[in-house]
């Protein structure tokens, strides 16, 4: 009954003539972004957070929310027509994605992914509607001790299961949470890190930091690599696929759908992780393994299925726990705190409109997906044509204009200069910057509930140690980190012996 009622009021704020307008320009503005180098659902919502300051709460998250699962859509079209993926997600879309383009089978590779995509969204966002308020209930019983062990778990798992380097993670991590600590200490009201500037006082404004890492950074690094697209070589084709691939794609749809949901939930998990499991589960599930990596519709199917349900499932945490798993939800994060609403257990209750406004939308959104990718895909395939000069041009001048305009200071705009060239200089030494805004966000949650937490305990740690909970999340990290060692281990030895 719950979630009847819920659903309910979440309806009805989310087919508002305005909210339907968000959710609609969030899942058209996150399929163009998703399909056009250079762009991404991390780098669009950044330069978005100044507007979303002027927005109602449940309109801001609704439309960032289109923006990123509106992204996983658009960011397979250039991994099949071109084999050049928008982000690393994608990247495993191109091993069977673009072998079928060249076979003249665009079209039903684009169709077949459009419908596994909606699949795997719909069942996630189900499974988040029955899950999430139990989950919000329970996360309402649990101290600053439990919360500060997820969080820190949280950043720890995101660090280790990145595509790149460890240790670059976790120093990118720590970055983040040195950062955070800037401004006045909440306790002693004293300046820290400041450097003498009053500006910093409040700390480092958001929107200005995500602007100039994502945004500018972005720009400075497509122009040093300057992107050439070319579609000569690309045909569509027919867009309906045949029986024999819905035959194939069934199962691998319904398998991956639960991959992806179960691998969104956790830390670190997303769409790469998601995409990369659910491929090799279905090759294992194959008759045909050896047509893997030349045109295997159910391979294609499995990952972009993966690749939606994951980036839907990632919501559950933010909203129950205020836990954000991936640094996108860790910009929506963001986006709630500058509206003065903290994601967590609290938040079915003390703002029902945004927790239920939200998970309705995506109901919405995921029709008008399929609705806008099937028909309109021969549109977004010409979006690819635009010179990447001009989109450049565009980005830069939105984004000073954008974090100026967040709270009126030129100041908060040299910070995001000096972010971008900061920003691009770690993306050209192969540094990830989804830590670090994680550990920016995430540093004030890890250092609040660590003071309550010794405060329970009168400074001792026994308390970890005391407490179910707390307990087992510290054997479930210790298993974690000591599974994660292994599994480098023995990645270096089969290097070895490979060599």
């Amino acid at each position: 009954m719950e979630v009847i009622n819920g659903l309910t009021e979440g309806f009805s704020t989310a087919l508002t003539p305005a909210n339907l307008l968000y959710v609609t320009l969030g899942v058209l503005i996150g399929t163009v972004v998703g399909l056009l180098p250079g762009l991404g659902s991390t780098a669009t919502i950044a330069l978005l957070l100044p507007l979303t300051y002027h927005l109602e709460p449940a309109s801001a998250i609704i439309m960032l929310a289109g923006i990123y699962y509106g992204g996983m859509y658009g960011g397979r079209i250039p991994s099949i027509l071109l084999r050049l993926p928008g982000d690393s997600s994608a990247v495993i879309t191109t091993l069977d994605g673009y072998p079928l383009a060249k076979q003249g089978r665009a079209g039903a590779a684009l169709t077949i992914t459009a419908i596994g995509s909606f699949v795997g969204g719909t069942i996630a966002i189900v499974l988040m509607t029955l899950l999430a308020p139990g989950l919000a209930r329970f996360a309402g019983r649990i101290g600053p001790p439990e919360i500060f062990l997820l969080a820190l778990i949280g950043l720890f798992l995101i660090a280790f299961m990145g595509s790149g380097s460890r240790w670059k993670a976790l120093l990118m991590g720590a970055f983040g949470l040195i950062l955070a600590t800037i401004g006045i200490d909440a306790v002693s009201a004293t300046p820290r890190v400041t450097f003498g500037f009053p500006e910093l006082d409040a700390g480092i404004n958001i929107v200005a930091l995500a602007v100039g890492l994502f945004g500018i950074g972005e720009v400075l690094n497509s122009m040093y690599e300057r992107h050439a697209v070319s579609l000569e070589n690309s045909r569509i084709g027919r867009l309906w696929p045949t029986r024999d691939d819905v035959r194939r794609s069934i199962g691998a749809i319904i398998r991956a759908s639960g991959i992806g949901f179960i691998i969104g939930v956790l830390p670190g998990g997303g769409g790469a992780v998601s995409s990369i499991v659910a491929y090799g589960a279905e090759k294992n599930f194959s008759k045909n393994p050896e047509k893997f990596g030349k045109g295997a519709i159910d391979g294609l199917a499995a990952t972009e299925t993966a690749d939606n349900a994951s980036s839907n499932a990632a919501f559950i945490p933010l909203l129950t726990l205020g836990i954000p798993p991936n640094p996108v939800i860790a910009l929506i994060f963001g986006a709630l705190l500058l509206q003065n609403i903290t994601p967590g257990p609290q938040l079915v209750n003390s703002h029902p409109e945004v927790f239920w406004g939200v998970i309705a939308s995506m109901y919405i959104g995921n029709l008008l997906l399929v609705l806008f990718n099937i028909p309109l895909i021969g549109v977004f395939v010409q979006l690819l044509r635009v010179r990447q000069t001009i989109l450049n041009a565009i980005i830069i001048v939105v984004a000073l204009i954008g974090v100026f305009s967040s709270q009126n200071r030129l100041f908060d705009v040299g910070v995001a200069v000096v972010f971008g060239i900061v920003g691009f200089v770690l993306k050209r030494m192969d540094f990830e910057l989804g830590p670090l805004i994680l550990g920016f966000i995430l540093g004030p949650i890890l250092e609040v509930q660590f003071r309550r937490a010794m405060l329970m305990s009168g400074g001792s740690f026994d308390l970890f140690l005391t407490r179910p909970f707390s307990l087992s999340l510290l054997i479930v990290f210790a298993g974690a980190g000591v599974a994660m060692w292994l599994f480098a281990k023995r990645s270096r030895a089969t290097a070895v012996i490979e060599r």
